[in-house]
């Protein structure tokens, strides 16, 4: 580490970033919004998709799957890290660490691939032509192309996080962090770090990591999110010149798809600030380090928990029965 980062301390868990107590309160207060918000989303939407038997929106469905990944996320790391923040000095094993490591990387990444999978499937929808055969006949059960697509979600980010146990070891009092992903955590946590054969090899795996798993993901929301953008546009432009036709966009004839397109266009940019941000940050660590390093590390730390707090907000501004289960409890 560089001399100038003076607030890097090489202590029992790695590097740990001195905060402010208000910085930390603030970090609190997103880690539990982040575990009340999507544990509501879960409850509350999934047990519409289950009342209905699985035959519901698929849209709810994808929901329940993001909404799940972000409470693992929040409970089996961020919460661990308020204990930091606390002074509770957590220790594992190597093989500890590499168990922990591996699933914080297949969690992070199971939710950035799930928020993509939102984005697509509303892309789809607003472009769809006419009802798909499970809206007309309501088909019992969920359409397996969805459940094959998030069961691929999982399966593939669980192979990519496999690195994470290979190259994962229990750090020592004296280790100090050399390398991080912006899939794992933003610093060592319960004394596990990254442990590569050479820093030419972390940097090619951070780089690849970065490139396929970080930067490609932003990119093909940024794609879908414009395409949506313009369906709905070219949608505005339809209803002032003509009639609604049977072979007229479905999101025409049900407005409700038409409102949830616009709540998903403000998750997505959400996702793309919030992760944008981690990885600039966290790529300046990388890379470049010097006396901004601590501060980027920071703002890292917050862009990587913002969007799992937020998005549960974002989501009952568009969803009615999550909405309406949200004013019940207020109003008591």
């Amino acid at each position: 580490m560089d001399e100038e980062s003076t607030q890097l301390e090489a202590v029992g868990m790695g590097l740990r970033l001195n905060v402010s107590p208000t910085q930390s309160a603030f970090y609190i207060i997103l880690v539990l919004l982040g575990i009340f918000g999507n544990g509501m989303v879960v409850g509350v939407v999934g047990e519409s998709v289950i009342r209905e038997g699985g035959s519901g929106k698929g849209s709810d469905i994808i929901l329940v799957n993001m909404a799940a990944s972000n409470l693992l996320v929040s409970l089996m790391r961020n919460s661990l890290l308020v204990l930091s923040d606390l002074g509770l000095e957590l220790y594992s094993s190597k093989e500890w660490c590499r168990l922990l490591m591996c699933a914080w990387v297949w969690l992070r990444s199971v939710n950035v691939w799930s928020t993509f999978f939102l984005s697509a499937f509303h892309l789809q929808t607003l472009r769809r032509i006419t009802p798909s055969i499970g809206q007309l006949y309501r088909s019992r059960g969920p359409p397996k192309p969805l459940l094959v697509g998030l069961g691929l979600v999982w399966t593939l980010n669980l192979f990519y996080s496999l690195p994470a146990f290979i190259y994962s070891t229990s750090g020592t009092r004296n280790s100090t962090e050399t390398l991080m992903l912006i899939s794992s955590t933003t610093r060592p946590l319960l004394g596990c770090v990254w442990n590569f054969p050479s820093p030419y090899g972390g940097l090619a795996y951070a780089t690849t990591s970065m490139v396929i798993h970080e930067t490609l993901p932003i990119i093909l929301m940024s794609i879908t999110n414009l395409g949506s953008l313009y369906t709905l546009y070219a949608h505005g432009r339809m209803r002032t010149t003509a009639h609604m036709t049977q072979n007229a966009p479905v999101i025409r004839r049900v407005p409700a798809e038409r409102r949830a397109a616009k709540v998903i266009l403000a998750l997505i940019m959400l996702f793309i600030v919030s992760w944008g941000t981690s990885i600039i940050s966290v790529n300046y660590f990388n890379y470049n380090r010097g006396s901004s390093a601590d501060f980027l590390l920071v703002v890292a730390r917050f862009a990587n928990t913002a969007f799992i707090a937020l998005s549960p907000m974002v989501l009952a501004s568009g969803h009615r029965r999550l909405r309406a289960v949200i004013k019940a409890i207020l109003a008591r």
